[in-house]
């Protein structure tokens, strides 16, 4: 029996439907995304801020997974990323000694009180000489940035003059901080933040470096009973954030344009805001928890850029032995623009 014209036209539809439910969905890429800090941190959060406008603008086509714990402890990351036991994380530069010269430049004495300046800045001089590239070959920088102002926090007095640290046991992350902390007499061990709540609770460590975020984020507020704030801060540490090189040159011609254009810039001024927001927090934080607060006054500053001052030197020693052509403009270049962008 011969279909009506309305039937066979209906026929023909489910026929259609039916190839096309057969044809392979598009696949979707899946990132596997590492924290080493707890949740609720804005390194951690940011990662994950940073994923969630990465699957908006694609479409769908690409979205992360955000790892339960950690595939390896902090100072590993950097390898466990080229590696493949994580496609994105971060890492602090310094809690590998030794093996990244370039970003020590960022973490001297007195850069800036904004992460987003300091971060935007970092970014700027990773782009513009290429031997900061040379030391993170085998993974996909994304970004580098730094955290807010480093500020000296401890459980036993206040800290007001530059002696008043001498022999005190502090927490260092490395890089830069831990030659600073050495240079003004500071007792100092390489721990990472993480570990920060056990070694001040037990009184292993009189205190520690930090950004005013950390005491929140690392809910050592309980312990510490004083900070000593520094125009621009003590220090800054460098951090990158990266993706496994294999699975970003892996990714879709459309996706890899858009992983570009949410990299670099984008993502460092991203990063360093979300800093500055929760060390803005953080203050808040510590003045209601009753934290102590010295702010170093002139003299103070003046003794730590006197007992600091060959660090600037060693470092551009150091850095053009490794590559980088007239580090000591590349350093003039990257303070000229954390100034700009103050202004």
């Amino acid at each position: 029996m011969a279909l009506s014209p309305r039937a066979s036209l209906l026929a023909t539809a489910v026929a259609a439907l039916g190839a096309l439910s057969s044809l392979p969905v598009a696949a979707q890429t899946v990132l596997t995304l590492s924290s080493w800090v707890p949740p609720a941190h804005t390194l951690t959060t940011g990662q994950i801020e940073w994923c969630e406008m990465l699957a908006q603008k694609a479409a769908g086509k690409i979205k992360c997974n955000a790892l339960p714990r950690a595939v390896t402890a902090a100072p590993g990351t950097f390898d466990a990323v080229r590696n493949g036991l994580a496609d994105l994380s971060f890492t602090v530069h310094g809690y590998t000694p030794g093996r990244f010269v370039m970003p020590q430049m960022v973490e001297f004495p007195f850069m800036g009180d904004s992460a987003e300046v300091t971060s935007v800045a970092f970014q700027r001089m990773y782009a513009k000489y290429p031997a900061f590239a040379e030391e993170h070959k085998g993974v996909k920088v994304l970004a580098v940035f730094t955290h807010g102002p480093g500020i000296i926090f401890n459980t036993k007095k206040p800290i007001t003059k530059a002696d008043d640290v001498t022999g005190m046991k502090f927490r260092v992350g490395g890089g830069m901080v831990n030659e600073i902390s050495k240079a003004m007499g500071m007792n100092v061990t390489l721990k990472p933040a993480p570990e920060s709540y056990e070694l001040l609770s037990t009184g292993v460590m009189d205190g520690t470096l930090f950004p005013a975020e950390s005491v929140e984020g690392f809910k050592i507020d309980k312990v510490i009973k004083h900070a000593t704030t520094f125009p621009g801060g003590l220090y800054n540490t460098s951090f990158v954030f990266m993706m496994n090189q294999a699975k970003y040159d892996s990714l879709p011609p459309d996706v890899k344009k858009i992983v570009d254009e949410m990299s670099g810039e984008f993502a460092a001024r991203m990063l360093g805001r979300g800093w500055d927001k929760v060390d803005r927090r953080g203050m808040a934080f510590m003045q209601a928890a009753g934290v102590q607060f010295t702010k170093a006054d002139a003299a103070f500053v003046g003794a730590v850029k006197t007992k600091t001052a060959g660090l600037e030197d060693t470092w551009i020693k150091a850095a053009e032995a490794k590559g980088l052509k007239n580090a000591k403009q590349v350093l003039a270049d990257y303070r000229a623009e954390i100034a700009k962008l103050q202004k």
